[in-house]
């Protein structure tokens, strides 16, 4: 993803992994609704970093510099790495990358036409605020994934960048120009909206993925820690508003 830092109350992983999280691929993926959610969440993971890529590569057009330009092509560069680990990870196990990435299109095309920023303050904004949600929702899933998973799952969210060079020019706008602070705290409140509403929507039409959320498989949360899980990913969202200067 784009984002993120990672925040300080962030799923961690058990010091020591119980059920599928004690397990490798190859163990694990002998439950056949284990291996359809695994499946799933590479294909989102995998057309997110692909999207991302696409995005920030027209991100740079809106650059006020040379410097920042090239800045963002080094950062897009890096997401398309991380696509093609993903990529070649669901060829390794015997998957279509195509077929597992074609389900979540729509619904991630979708959430970036609601969401096209307006100029390259709010790209920024989007790009630390917005993927920095859904990485957080993934390494809460990650937790309970088996070990190979969650390795190449968390190695795929690194941040690339994109955070501190987020924050350092979002703020110097708003040293320059406090007005802009109101108009991108706004944004951003939409922003969190929209990417949560989305993440619920891709879990809620997948059943392997929503079957796993709520402890079917993989040591799923229950419906109790659903709820915790998106407190974790709020409270997250508000420490990097204030990082940017912004208020929740």
């Amino acid at each position: 993803m784009t984002s993120s830092d990672k925040p300080e109350n962030a799923s961690a992983e058990p010091a020591e992994p119980t059920g599928v999280a004690a397990q490798d691929w190859a163990q694990a993926s002998a439950d056949p609704q284990y291996r359809a959610a695994v499946v799933d969440l590479l294909g989102a993971l995998a057309y997110g970093e692909l999207a991302a890529f696409e995005r920030l590569a027209e991100d740079a057009k809106l650059a006020p510099t040379l410097a920042d330009k090239a800045e963002l092509a080094k950062m897009a560069s890096a997401e398309f790495h991380h696509f093609e680990r993903l990529r070649d990870r669901l060829t390794e196990i015997g998957e279509e990358p195509t077929a597992a990435m074609d389900p979540f299109v729509a619904a991630l095309d979708g959430f970036h036409k609601q969401t096209a920023p307006s100029d390259w303050l709010e790209g920024l904004v989007k790009a630390y605020v917005g993927d920095s949600i859904a990485s957080d929702f993934y390494r809460e899933v990650a937790a309970r994934l088996d070990s190979d998973t969650r390795e190449l799952v968390l190695a795929v969210l690194d941040d690339t960048g994109h955070a501190g060079f987020a924050v350092e020019k979002v703020r110097a706008a708003i040293d320059a120009d406090p007005r802009v602070g109101g108009r991108l705290a706004l944004w951003a409140r939409r922003l969190m909206g929209e990417a949560l509403s989305q993440s619920q929507r891709v879990v809620a039409d997948r059943d392997a993925l929503s079957t796993m959320l709520v402890g079917g498989v993989a040591d799923g949360f229950d419906l109790a820690e659903v709820g915790r899980m998106f407190s974790r990913i709020t409270e997250a969202h508000t420490k990097r508003m204030a990082a940017l200067g912004l208020a929740a």
